[in-house]
């Protein structure tokens, strides 16, 4: 521990003597004095004094203008003055002395038990300011540190998402050509063999629309903008979509495929559709990829039912390869997979397990592994929904876009950089009945608006030389209200709300995503020409 300085003034160098005598038995004091209360004012200022025992009778100064020039000054109004005095113990004395700031008083003769215990005392106080003062500063330091370090994290976060939003856009932009050019096959006269190889293109690029959307959850969750949204659903509805999603899978691989649903589930559950398929998609499909032979099954039990609420349980088992017992872990880890050359052997981005068990987490449910190495594994979730009896369902025809009605006069500008989805685009359409015409950037976009009269633009976000935003803002900010009122339909690859919502406030009348439904899209420019121009929207026939 750092010893104190106390200072001793007093105009007798015997008193002088006789306290430093004293108060030399306290440990951790370092004791100075004078007789000389100007010397000791220099003594004050350039020594770190903590204590003063000051006399109040001195010539020339006395005690309590002593005290009150400390006082006075910032460099050594911390110092404790004690006032050692022989006068009378009258209360004017005493309050002149506490008014000029002192904070106690000695009297002559000087009882040594009660002095040593005043220093004693007031040397404490020192050290406890003292750590104080240290703690302050730690928590100051600490303070600049989490400020420099939620900064840091601050300049990081918005790098992901730029890095994010970029990968996203670079990816779905291909992604959005080769989904747009299976279902255009899709739409027109094909054998049954050409038939199934659009099949196997479009679950070819699922499969990778699949993987970049891992990515994306991973990121969305960890930053919390994932939210559990409810909708109202059957589970027998969803089985039957996860037989139909993997059936051919299962036969591709001759395993035995199945779907059980306890027979007590009669009611409808409230929850996120898209996040338990997602759940139980992970799961049917890494048990499909890791069984050679064998089988493949789901079931839905009923553990527990109130009046609002079921507690079910879904289950995967399978007669796969099974996973190490000190592995069973460490699939829920972003990257991880069970042994080193899994990815290598059988693909896959190590994602889908640790998404499931993130996603469990955000229903406040509960995922569990077991296996038997060699010879299957067992997923299960299990989580409390809330349910209902009374739901009424409908299930519209849904039309190939190509069955659509015509637009009649429609004319329309693509602004769109990547020439499969301008292609893409273009034909579909066409195929309403729309006279098209490309822009490779928004440049050449504003020169088209400013030469011939367009009724709606298709503007990508992402392009060279002049982006699809401030392509839009410039276009909102012309004097011509022809070209300025122009409806305009963002097509963003960004999966990123932020970006989305730029491209609204700046003047998009909606935006819609790579890779995107033709439906949608042509809902979309029903609506937004309604909005512009009145137009009443087109009745599909069912």
């Amino acid at each position: 521990m750092e010893k104190l300085n106390l200072l001793i003034i007093d105009d007798k160098i015997e008193n002088v003597i006789s306290l430093t005598a004293l108060l030399e038995e306290i440990d951790n004091l370092n004791i100075l004095s004078t007789t000389d209360p100007n010397e000791a004012l220099r003594i004050c200022w350039k020594e770190n004094i903590s204590i003063a025992l000051v006399d109040v009778q001195m010539p020339n100064i006395n005690g309590f203008e002593f005290v009150s020039m400390l006082k006075g000054n910032p460099k050594t109004n911390h110092i404790i003055a004690i006032m050692v005095t022989a006068i009378s113990k009258e209360d004017k004395y005493l309050l002149q002395g506490l008014n000029s700031g002192a904070v106690d008083y000695l009297y002559k003769p000087l009882n040594t038990a009660i002095t040593i215990a005043k220093v004693r005392s007031f040397m404490q106080q020192v050290f406890t300011q003292q750590e104080i003062q240290a703690k302050n500063i730690q928590l100051e330091e600490s303070k600049i540190e989490l400020i420099q370090a939620k900064e840091e994290s601050e300049l990081a976060r918005k790098s992901k998402e730029l890095f994010l939003a970029n990968m996203s856009h670079e990816i779905r932009t291909p992604i959005n050509g080769i989904i747009g050019i299976s279902q255009m096959l899709k739409n027109s006269h094909v054998s049954e063999e050409q038939t199934d190889w659009i099949q196997r293109l479009e679950s070819a690029s699922q499969d990778l629309l699949t993987i970049i959307n891992d990515i994306l959850d991973i990121s969305k969750i960890d930053s919390g903008m994932m939210k559990i949204e409810n909708d109202t659903f059957s589970l027998h509805d969803l089985s039957d979509e996860l037989y139909n999603l993997f059936y051919h899978k299962a036969q591709h691989k001759k395993l035995n495929f199945s779907i059980k649903i306890d027979e007590h589930i009669s009611s409808y559950i409230i929850s996120d559709l898209i996040r338990l398929k997602q759940i139980l998609i992970n799961f049917i499909a890494n048990s499909i990829k890791f069984t050679a032979q064998g089988s493949v099954s789901l079931t839905i039990e009923l553990l527990a039912k109130n009046n609002v609420k079921s507690h079910l349980k879904f289950t995967v088992k399978d007669t796969g390869i099974g996973i190490p017992t000190e592995s069973l872990t460490k699939i829920f880890l972003a990257f991880e997979q069970a042994e080193e050359g899994i990815t290598r052997k059988f693909g896959g981005t190590g994602l889908g397990l640790a998404i499931v068990q993130k996603l469990a987490n955000l229903f406040g449910g509960k995922v569990v592994a077991k296996s038997d190495y060699g010879k299957g594994s067992e997923f299960s979730f299990e989580c409390w929904f809330d349910t209902t009896d009374q739901f009424e369902k409908t299930a519209p025809k849904k039309a190939l876009y190509s069955e659509l009605p015509k637009f009649e006069n429609l004319k329309v500008l693509i602004a769109e950089d990547n020439e499969l989805n301008s292609f893409m685009l273009t034909n579909i359409l066409k195929t309403w009945n729309c006279e098209v015409a490309i822009a490779c950037n928004g440049k050449i976009a504003l020169d088209y608006l400013k030469k011939e009269y367009f009724d709606l633009v298709m503007m990508d976000t992402h392009m060279p030389i002049l982006s699809g935003i401030e392509a839009i803002k410039q276009i909102r900010s012309l004097s011509d209200p022809a070209i300025r009122d122009i409806a305009i339909i963002t097509i963003s690859a960004s999966v990123m709300l932020s970006e989305q919502q730029e491209a609204l406030e700046i003047g998009a009348d909606q935006v819609i995503g790579k890779p995107f439904d033709p439906l949608q899209l042509y809902a979309m420019i029903q609506k937004v020409l309604f909005d512009k121009k009145g137009i009443k929207p087109l009745t599909i026939d069912n």
